[in-house]
């Protein structure tokens, strides 16, 4: 359904403020060094006299079968990122990765038709019971931290910042019909009428969303276009002066030539959605972790174990796609989960900015 081929993954337009891949090779045991970025100086002897030598390509493993992933189209430019750079050492699996939605997906997973679920928000409890009906064991993973970020068309020259509150007004159901100007917003904006774009009831991106600004998951006015396709989205944004829309931040970086990010002042001043602001928490209400959901008899094949410890054995990828990588601090209790294979949660009804380190460190349920 959502086609992300058009992330350009060969440009990173986000610096992490921590460096994670020696933290994850401290956790995993590794003893490969990491590969420097491009244009960094080696600074080994062996390196500076071998600068013309390309490293060989990966022996192709022995590994085969078809892994299944659907759910968050949030979350699916990683999956596909780190499914193609997994292809190129196991040719022999086949990774599809679909875009149902959060909610879509985790139909599909606690059904017991998928392995693997993206997600764009922690699983909630009447999801978990169906996993348990149907007898899927679930490891909850986190990947990457995202924002969801507010966008406008690039003719607006009037919002630059606006605060929860106004958003709230914007986007309450009490709005519905009733604000349909920007001037209705802010006396001093222009008469121009909104047209609002978002994500539709399906969506991880309108639970989260929608409970962090209209206080209430799944609360939010009726008169606007919604889509689980993020791109869809983007061009109704793109094709009208008044409009607004919303989205993880990812989408954003691939189309800033094309939209306009608001800051946003969640009481605390206004605070754009940057890689900082996000990792650090400033940027509140609208940071949340992402995650993957593996049913843990998947896991059991080795062709799933290989694929989702390559979440976490480049890191790089997740800069690449847009997002923000995982503090070093939350990397041992992921790789714990992973190993050992840990059912439950612990990021269910979890309030919005905890340090995911001490989300991960609860006992799970």
């Amino acid at each position: 359904m959502m086609s992300k081929k058009s992330i350009n993954r060969s440009v990173v337009k986000f610096v992490a403020g921590v460096t994670l891949a020696s933290a994850l090779a401290s956790c995993s045991g590794s003893s490969t060094p990491t590969t420097p970025t491009t244009g960094a100086t080696a600074t080994t002897p062996a390196a500076t006299q071998t600068t013309a030598m390309k490293d060989p390509a990966p022996a192709a493993s022995s590994l085969s079968g078809n892994i299944t992933i659907d759910g968050s189209s949030t979350v699916a430019p990683v999956s596909k990122a780190v499914a193609e750079d997994f292809a190129k050492s196991n040719p022999g699996v086949k990774v599809p990765v679909g875009t149902s939605g959060t909610g879509g997906g985790f139909k599909k997973f606690c059904a017991g038709d998928i392995d693997i679920s993206n997600a764009s928000r922690p699983i909630k409890k009447a999801e978990a019971e169906d996993c348990k009906k149907n007898g899927v064991e679930f490891v909850e993973l986190p990947i990457a931290i995202d924002g969801l970020t507010v966008v406008v068309n690039k003719e607006n020259t009037w919002a630059k910042c606006l605060t929860t509150k106004e958003l709230n007004t914007i986007w309450s159901p009490d709005s519905e019909g009733k604000v349909t100007n920007w001037n209705q917003v802010r006396p001093d904006f222009p008469n121009e009428p909104l047209a609002l774009f978002g994500a539709g009831a399906d969506s991880g991106t309108f639970d989260y969303f929608t409970e962090a600004i209209n206080k209430k998951s799944k609360v939010i006015r009726k008169d606007y276009q919604p889509s689980e396709d993020d791109n869809i989205t983007i061009k109704g944004v793109q094709g009208s002066k008044g409009a607004m829309g919303f989205f993880g931040v990812a989408y954003f970086e691939e189309n800033a030539k094309t939209l306009t990010a608001l800051e946003v002042d969640g009481g605390k001043g206004c605070v754009a959605p940057t890689a900082e602001n996000i990792n650090s928490g400033k940027y509140t209400p609208l940071s949340r972790p992402l995650f993957i959901y593996v049913s843990k008899k998947s896991l059991a094949r080795p062709e799933v174990k290989a694929f989702v410890d390559y979440y976490y054995k480049d890191l790089k990828v997740v800069k690449e796609v847009g997002y923000v990588p995982l503090p070093a601090d939350a990397m041992p209790k992921i790789l714990e989960r992973v190993s050992s294979a840990k059912v439950g949660t612990t990021f269910m009804d979890a309030e919005a900015g905890v340090p995911i380190a001490e989300l991960l460190a609860k006992d799970l349920k």
